[in-house]
């Protein structure tokens, strides 16, 4: 058995959808359970229009928790993992563009409620989120190419 042979197995393959959608199901229960907060949070990253803030931080958590209960499930695995992962990169963007003005953010990626961290502790925290969302990326990127290995079978 290959490398690649060990990294595309159907039992890895499931084992990480499962993984990646109970991540985004947690993720999305304290967004949707307050809104007001998430949307601050949204806004805090100064990258989208006023009139985009209120309408993403109602839609994106039901996408996150729709997304992790499919992967969950094992429904619609190529589409929610390819939704998984542009988001991922969504975040990594957002996160980065952020990093580099220097602009302290509390991701509100779990928790909508602001923390009270320090500036660098904030910096810190958000080139943790970087890598961890990256991880997660990988994580997809196993997923697509388990299901491409599988073509039909029960993998991802």
């Amino acid at each position: 058995m290959t490398v690649r042979d060990m990294l595309t197995h159907p039992w890895l393959t499931v084992r990480t959808q499962i993984a990646l959608g109970l991540f985004f199901v947690v993720a999305a229960l304290p967004k949707i359970a307050d809104p007001p907060s998430f949307a601050h949070m949204i806004y805090n990253y100064r990258l989208l229009p006023g009139q985009l803030v209120n309408v993403s931080a109602l839609v994106m958590p039901w996408a996150e928790l729709l997304m992790g209960l499919a992967l969950i499930c094992g429904i619609w695995r190529r589409a929610a993992a390819t939704l998984v992962g542009a988001l991922l990169v969504v975040f990594i963007i957002a996160i980065s563009v952020n990093l580099l003005r220097g602009n302290a953010i509390d991701c509100g990626c779990f928790d909508v409620a602001a923390a009270g961290r320090s500036v660098a502790e904030r910096l810190h925290d958000m080139r943790m989120i970087i890598v961890r969302d990256v991880g997660m990326l990988l994580l997809v990127a196993q997923g697509l190419l388990g299901a491409d290995r599988a073509e039909g079978g029960g993998a991802l």
